[in-house]
């Protein structure tokens, strides 16, 4: 299945959830398409990609949640599968996914496409209880753990314990400073798909909490940075997406004063748009070579 917004099998899609077709329309080449402004049809269409492609029959949370896009979730996920694999660490994966949020997308993909087994945090109660929801509901309990975290300022301490044994840790971090950076930058965003930021809402939904952070970005990924120092042995790789490009160097620079033993920058690309996953690691080679025995 393409990712590509104009390239979807949109009759194998209907199949599968017929509940689509009334999203469906035409774009000015007269192909199918769906309009990606629309919260509820970018929500109809990430469903039925995971109900199609990935055998998950249940995955509903309320509107005011980030939907993520299924095709952008799986590029992290087999950047991580390739990153473990030419680390040698191929069996026995737990992957440790940072603030899952109400959908819990990435333990979803992760488990189905690898069988990789997951430790989920999640800051917001009313999330944490809809993703558990979502877990069970797949019968997921025994490959997904999901821990609630208590202090939003927090991001391993208090969830990831002493003898946790993490393959990757990977994370979608908060991008803004606040609701009105958010709903400044969904304007610019609106504007480039030809949208009125009037009258259109958020095309991806989101709460405070899934978007927002004090400081935005960068204060969180140095927060990360910091915490995951404390764990040095217990994770091979530590990962996150990082939106700003800008913010690459001064998080190599905290990393080799952390005493990181290596920093790896990887593009990540889906059709026209590249992103990056900045991944580090605070093990010598003695511990790497151990790690996947």
């Amino acid at each position: 299945m393409k990712a590509s917004k104009d390239r979807y099998n949109f009759t194998e899609l209907v199949a599968c959830n017929p509940a689509l077709a009334q999203f469906i329309q035409l774009n000015p080449l007269g192909k199918e398409t769906i309009d990606f402004s629309n919260p509820k049809a970018v929500k109809a269409l990430n469903t039925t990609l995971l109900k199609k492609n990935y055998k998950v029959d249940y995955w509903e949370f309320p509107d005011a949640h980030l939907c993520p896009p299924i095709p952008g979730r799986m590029a992290y996920i087999q950047l991580l599968h390739k990153l473990l694999k030419k680390s040698g660490i191929t069996k026995n994966i737990t992957v440790f996914d940072i603030g899952t949020g109400a959908t819990c997308i990435y333990p979803l993909l992760g488990q189905a496409e690898f069988g990789w087994r997951f430790i989920a945090s999640e800051i917001d109660n009313k999330a944490f209880k809809i993703a558990n929801k979502i877990v069970e509901n797949n019968s997921l309990q025994s490959s997904v753990k999901l821990r609630f975290q208590k202090n939003p300022q927090n991001i391993l301490t208090e969830v990831l314990n002493p003898n946790d044994r993490i393959a990757a840790a990977m994370c979608n971090p908060p991008f803004y400073k606040n609701e009105a950076d958010a709903l400044e930058s969904n304007t610019q965003k609106l504007k480039g798909l030809g949208q009125d930021s009037h009258t259109v809402k958020r095309n991806f939904s989101g709460t405070e909490k899934e978007l927002c952070y004090p400081g935005g970005e960068k204060a969180f990924l140095h927060n990360y940075l910091y915490q995951s120092s404390l764990f040095k042995t217990n994770c091979f790789w530590y990962t996150s997406l990082v939106s700003k490009k800008e913010h690459v160097k001064s998080m190599q620079a905290s990393l080799k004063k952390l005493g990181a033993t290596s920093v790896k920058v990887l593009d990540m690309s889906l059709g026209n748009k590249v992103s990056r996953v900045v991944a580090w690691t605070f093990l010598n080679e003695k511990e790497q070579k151990e790690f996947g025995a």
